[in-house]
């Protein structure tokens, strides 16, 4: 009997020695990407005035890297925090196993960062550190913009006025700590192009592409979307003590947009144009949204035509939603 338990005890230690071998591997080995290009992005005035459009009106930058007034309807940007960072995600707000704070990326939290490095990040998923992001930050819908379009956005946040704000570091649970270091992946920016508008079907999914509606407006599995799902919503946001679930918009009549007229799809985000609208007050534990209309709002009547247009033409999905709910 002793020697079966010398047997196995000698088993159990030599997983252990391996277990611990991999987990040095894998370590020092991932994020196993190429280093940050040695690129330097020009800021010329096409540059700037495109990269403030998709910074402001399209991507979520400093929708989600700025801090938002949530006592207002759809929680607005509230003026002077644009890029600081600091706002949480969690396993509430946001169904992240951990603790999750956007970045600064102003220039007092990134002015040491190289645009190689920038756009390694936003693209790649990687930081200057050589660490992984975590897939909040859509690196993986990043990737797909052109590179010009990349190289704007750059050149814009680079112009952000300089905010100091130390940010507490990640916190993320075993063993989604480990797991998200094999994300990040090498990518070739070079051949995307923007589809012509003329084409608004290939266009559009370029724009809900860059929006990264998708994200929001699908049921997640473990981080991860369930092929069949796409925009049929269900992800549940917790906050100030109730809930919202994103829309279906899909093109089912009964559940979804189906009976949606592009006029009217468009109307519903250029409503919060007007100021009085960007500024509606939500009492305390009232119905509230993450979704950004007013960020959405300003975006140009075209691009979401095109992004109406290509939401539309993905197949229809039965899936009512109840939109909110109190915290349980």
């Amino acid at each position: 009997m002793k020697t079966v338990f010398k047997i196995l005890g000698g088993f159990i230690f030599l997983l252990i020695i391996v277990a611990g071998a991999f987990l040095i591997y894998f370590n020092s080995t991932y994020p196993k990407v190429s280093a940050a290009s040695n690129v330097t992005i020009e800021r010329t005035p096409q540059r700037l005035e495109r990269g403030y459009y998709l910074t402001h009106h399209i991507t979520g930058c400093l929708d989600c890297h700025s801090q938002r007034d949530f006592s207002k309807y759809s929680g607005p940007i509230i003026p002077g925090t644009e890029g600081m960072g600091g706002e949480k995600f969690d396993n509430e707000i946001a169904n992240i196993p951990g603790v999750v704070y956007a970045r600064n990326i102003t220039p007092a939290g990134i002015g040491d960062w190289t645009d190689g490095e920038v756009l390694r990040a936003i693209t790649v998923g990687v930081n200057k550190k050589g660490e992984a992001l975590f897939p909040l930050m859509p690196y993986k819908h990043y990737r797909n913009l052109c590179q010009e379009d990349l190289y704007s956005i750059i050149a814009y946040i680079r112009t952000l006025k300089p905010i100091e704000n130390k940010v507490p570091e990640r916190s993320l649970n075993f063993p989604v700590n480990f797991l998200v270091k094999a994300d990040p992946s090498d990518v070739d920016i070079s051949t995307n192009v923007v589809p012509d508008k003329n084409n608004t079907l290939a266009y559009g999914k370029y724009m809900a592409n860059a929006a990264t509606c998708i994200e929001c407006h699908t049921k997640l599995d473990k981080g991860n979307i369930n092929p069949g799902t796409e925009f049929a919503g269900g992800f549940q946001f917790c906050f100030n003590g109730m809930c919202v679930t994103s829309a279906n918009i899909t093109s089912d009549q009964q559940t979804g947009i189906g009976t949606l007229s592009k006029e009217e799809f468009i109307k519903k985000f250029t409503f919060y144009r007007d100021s009085t609208s960007q500024a509606i007050p939500v009492g305390l534990g009232g119905n509230n949204t993450i979704m950004p209309w007013i960020f959405f709002g300003t975006m140009n009547d075209e691009d979401l035509g095109a992004i109406y247009t290509y939401i539309k033409s993905m197949p229809p999905i039965s899936n009512k939603i109840e939109k909110w709910a109190r915290k349980q």
